[in-house]
């Protein structure tokens, strides 16, 4: 234990945790008990008071997501909590701060450990519960609509999937930062919470044709940036909806990794096509991330102009259960487990 500075007792050996028994259904998703980790160089240990449940999560369970090298094999990418040990050579942060992380793993467990830069402070008038819904897809809409986008005030964001955690924060953030945000989602519920979060027009994509809808609402115009989580069928009908120089940005295949596409427009308009995964990328990029986002988005949260929507919350031994919400796809927002105080 040379070098940590530990704030509980190592008496606290093992934790609960959520376990994979097999890849799977939501039923594969058990309580055990497992050892506490420590934390290494640059690095905390958060004593989780809850964490955010992640399309990603679904993924990992049924064998199709395994975690990146060195990572935790247990879910959750997203935790808040209590700092209870700095690893060495962490100065930014004290014994008892309350804290936000992105990790690359662990968030399903009583502790977990977190890269001291990818830890964001929980922000004023923020619950432990909500502030858990934040790092993953804060952090993905700030990188890839702001960074990648390149969203500036004026401009026109569409959002697919604007009733998901991605959707809620996008529509939020962008409508904040001065953007007209259009949005699709699968029912007239989702459609009125999407416009209660700022969006200008929620199209139910199961009833209107989203292209024919926004270029009627732009008089033909499209707009700027398309953040998409589908891809498939959706890529040449978004390509369609971009106006000169804009840019679609790609962050999930719902809908399938392959189509077929006219590169003409692409060159005539000069469209981008880009895209990232979050997970996966080097502690210094998330670390850069998290720096801008508590410069520029945080004061925003503070203020209440930006807040987490939660659907629902689940004791962490239910985590089964907040899977097959995740699954059938009715919710809007987040959903969250409660592990401890």
């Amino acid at each position: 234990l040379v070098g940590h500075n530990i704030m509980h007792t190592r008496s606290v050996l093992t934790m609960r945790a959520i376990e994979i028994r097999n890849p799977g259904g939501p039923e594969e998703l058990v309580i055990t008990d497992l050892p506490t980790p420590l934390p290494g160089v640059g690095e905390v240990l958060i004593k989780v008071t809850a964490a955010g449940v992640n399309r990603p999560d679904v993924m990992q369970r049924e064998g199709k997501y395994p975690p990146p090298p060195g990572a935790s094999d247990i879910l959750g990418l997203e935790v808040a909590g209590i700092i209870t040990e700095l690893g060495e050579g962490v100065t930014e942060w004290r014994l008892g701060d309350r804290v936000c992380a992105l990790v690359a793993g662990g968030g399903y467990a009583e502790f977990c450990v977190a890269s001291a830069s990818t830890c964001l402070p929980v922000p004023t008038g923020v619950s432990m519960m909500e502030a858990a819904a934040m790092p993953e897809t804060f952090f993905t809409v700030w990188t890839n609509v702001f960074e990648r986008g390149q969203l500036v005030k004026g401009e026109r964001l569409l959002v697919h999937g604007g009733a998901s955690g991605i959707g809620t924060t996008a529509i939020q953030m962008a409508a904040a930062f001065g953007a007209t945000v259009f949005t699709t989602a699968g029912s007239a519920e989702k459609c009125a919470a999407c416009e209660r979060l700022g969006a200008t027009r929620a199209i139910n994509y199961k009833e209107e044709d989203f292209v024919d809808v926004i270029k009627a609402l732009t008089d033909n115009a499209g707009v700027n940036v398309v953040l998409d989580m589908v891809g498939g069928s959706y890529t040449p009908r978004n390509l369609k909806l971009l106006a000169t120089d804009g840019r679609l940005v790609q962050i999930a295949i719902l809908g399938g990794p392959k189509t077929e596409i006219n590169w003409i427009p692409v060159m005539l308009r000069r469209l981008t096509l880009t895209g990232s995964t979050l997970r996966s990328r080097p502690i210094a990029v998330k670390a850069a991330i998290a720096k801008a986002l508590q410069a520029k988005v945080w004061p925003l949260v503070d203020s209440g102009k930006i807040r987490p929507v939660i659907h629902a919350t689940f004791p962490l031994e239910e985590a089964a259960e907040a899977h097959r919400v995740m699954e059938e796809g009715h919710h809007i927002g987040k959903l969250v487990l409660l592990v401890g105080p």
